[in-house]
């Protein structure tokens, strides 16, 4: 993604996307206004997606779509995880979203290393008329420490099954609803796999809800160690929780990835010689 975004048209199936919408309905009417002025008083938002639809799982899953992340992200972590799936309903009179990155929600280094890849999945059309989402292209990245960015935005323009791409360096935004309908998109998004996501997937997600969830979609959750030993449960990867009780006794297991386990057995084998000579 060399312009900090990409839309790919035909991402997924168009009917998947309509029964999606069509399951999350009832949860939308329910669902009141934001409150402040970054979520917009005019807009509606949910998460826990993966247990509001059945479908959620193919669109969190798209293959196409981990690829380019994996790409994007695998460079600074060991694994992916799910940042979010959120729900978002634009109602006509919504002001445009401030313009932001959604990588500042981690004070890391800027400008050196991707956090995050969003993807925005429209449920209903955007359009430069009903909020379609508004991207800087290029201001990605080290552009990313440029107080005012260099390229005039564009409007994502898509349809259902598009999928519109960008970093977590890149500046956007929600547009103006100045329609007189609606204006549906889900997000879902990837983040390296030793940050906090935004979504508490633990809680959005736990153990009695995410043991029925194939195994890929846990471990996306995080379910799962970040080597080395990152995110576990009493020393062992907390899928322990899916079939045992936490109140059970267990020993911490090592999780290492690859060069640290050879340079374990090296310093265990300098260590046992070491040993054996002095009892000798």
């Amino acid at each position: 993604m060399s312009n900090g975004f990409a839309i790919i048209r035909g991402a997924a199936p168009t009917s998947l996307l309509g029964r999606i919408n069509v399951d999350l309905d009832s949860r939308y009417a329910a669902t009141p206004f934001c409150e402040g002025g970054f979520y917009g008083a005019r807009t509606k938002r949910f998460g826990r997606l993966l247990i509001r639809s059945p479908h959620m799982a193919d669109l969190v899953m798209n293959r196409a779509i981990l690829e380019l992340a994996e790409i994007a992200l695998g460079n600074w972590c060991e694994r992916i995880q799910l940042n979010l799936a959120q729900a978002i309903e634009l109602h006509p009179g919504a002001l445009a979203q401030f313009p932001h990155r959604d990588q500042d929600m981690w004070q890391g280094a800027l400008g050196e290393v991707e956090y995050l890849v969003n993807v925005m999945w429209p449920l209903t059309s955007f359009t430069a008329e009903n909020g379609g989402t508004i991207i800087w292209p290029r201001s990605h990245g080290l552009e990313a420490l440029v107080e005012e960015p260099r390229e005039a935005p564009i409007i994502a323009e898509a349809e259902p099954g598009d999928a519109i791409v960008f970093l977590g360096s890149t500046l956007h935004g929600a547009g103006a609803n100045h329609s007189k309908a609606v204006r549906r998109g889900i997000i879902v998004s990837y983040c390296l796999g030793w940050l906090k996501p935004y979504e508490n997937q633990w809680l959005a997600y736990p153990p009695h809800i995410a043991r029925s969830f194939p195994r890929e979609i846990s471990e996306l959750v995080g379910y799962v160690q970040h080597r080395p030993n990152l995110g576990n449960f009493e020393g062992q990867c907390p899928s322990v929780l899916f079939d045992a009780d936490p109140e059970d006794a267990r020993a911490a297991v090592d999780a290492l990835r690859p060069d640290q386990a050879a340079m374990l057995a090296q310093h265990v084998a300098s260590q046992q010689a070491v040993a054996s000579g002095t009892r000798s």
